[in-house]
């Protein structure tokens, strides 16, 4: 076993791109038949983008969202950052209702607002450098957090993932994926599986395409498979992502996680959620108080442009769930391993 990582070779991904102008987002709905970037030249685009899941993933969104906050300071004239914030705020209100639940938008945002407060004349160049120390602070998190994850996988194990947590979701190598790239570097993880990930299919678009182009090979399956998959013995750890972790280790994440973690405990499956540390909500005391988006329930109706349901039915089309404390086995961020996590553990890692 080889517990170097070959991040070049692991992380070749950009969903991001800043050029001093505009922000480029790879259009995630295309993929994978076509890469392509939509270009944002003003923050309400950049809203537009995060609502419309042009860029999707806790971690992106956040950064997307502080990039916006710099193409709204281009519409602003102000002699000082406290000046400037009163004038940008409704432009940040904007990009914070773009997505409710994932908590690294709003964190991104204050991030801003408390650069921005304290600047003099030199606010767009404090706004700047921000938006790319968010940038840079995320792929070496994730960086961290693949290897700390990867070592809690006992050489020669399987292990299914759900929705998209790779690159596509973040500054580059990503959290969930990111301990999956890490663990297939290492040696320590013989297949992945990755669930297609209805209505959006975040899995089957997305997951299966990034690990492509690392050269990991992974195995598609339908959600509704994932307990049986679980039975045969195939997998030893679920390994998801989260867009919010409470005060008690509750953790919100794309909806389908819950189900996976009820059915992980039944099966003697390990479950493991990757997230950066921006993701924690310690004002957040469990599971019950997060605010859960849901979308068009139109988005059930259909696949891939082709309507799969009779006309004139209801649906609802809740787009997070939550997965209580007590059915994970750890939760990994930059700052280390809590192993069993609940309200104590937590205090201990991330304090009040």
């Amino acid at each position: 076993m080889n517990d170097t990582i070959d991040f070049d070779r692991y992380d070749r991904i950009r969903p991001i791109r800043w050029t001093g102008q505009a922000l480029e987002l790879l259009d995630q709905r295309k993929l994978p038949f076509a890469v392509e970037y939509v270009s944002c030249e003003d923050s309400d685009a950049v809203a537009a983008a995060i609502h419309a899941l042009t860029v999707r993933g806790a971690p992106a969104i956040g950064i997307a969202a502080a990039w916006g906050v710099v193409l709204a300071a281009k519409t602003i004239e102000a002699d000082n950052g406290a000046t400037a914030l009163e004038r940008i705020e409704p432009a940040m209100q904007r990009l914070n209702a773009a997505r409710p639940t994932a908590v690294n938008l709003a964190w991104a945002l204050a991030r801003m607002r408390r650069v921005l407060a304290a600047a003099g004349a030199d606010w767009r160049e404090v706004l700047a450098r921000e938006a790319q120390a968010i940038a840079d602070e995320d792929l070496a998190a994730n960086r961290r957090m693949g290897a700390l994850g990867a070592a809690l996988i006992e050489p020669g194990n399987g292990v299914l993932t759900h929705c998209n947590t790779g690159s596509l979701a973040t500054a580059g190598f990503g959290t969930a994926l990111g301990v999956i790239r890490a663990g297939v570097a290492q040696g320590r993880i013989a297949q992945v599986y990755a669930g297609e990930t209805r209505p959006w299919l975040q899995g089957a678009r997305l997951t299966v395409w990034e690990l492509e182009q690392d050269g990991i090979a992974p195995i598609l399956i339908a959600d509704s498979a994932a307990s049986h998959l679980m039975k045969t013995g195939k997998v030893g750890w679920v390994i998801v992502g989260a867009d919010r972790i409470c005060a008690n280790g509750d953790t919100a994440n794309k909806i389908g996680t819950y189900q996976l973690a009820i059915a992980a405990r039944h099966h003697g499956v390990k479950f493991m959620v990757a997230a950066p540390s921006s993701t924690v909500d310690m004002d957040t005391a469990s599971g019950d108080l997060i605010e859960i988006e849901e979308r068009d329930p139109g988005e059930l109706f259909a696949v891939g442009g082709n309507r799969t349901a009779a006309e004139r039915v209801g649906a609802w089309n809740p787009v997070f769930d939550v997965t209580p404390h007590e059915l994970i086995d750890a939760i990994v961020t930059e700052r280390g391993v809590i192993e069993r996590p609940d309200a104590a553990a937590m205090t201990v890692a991330f304090g009040r």
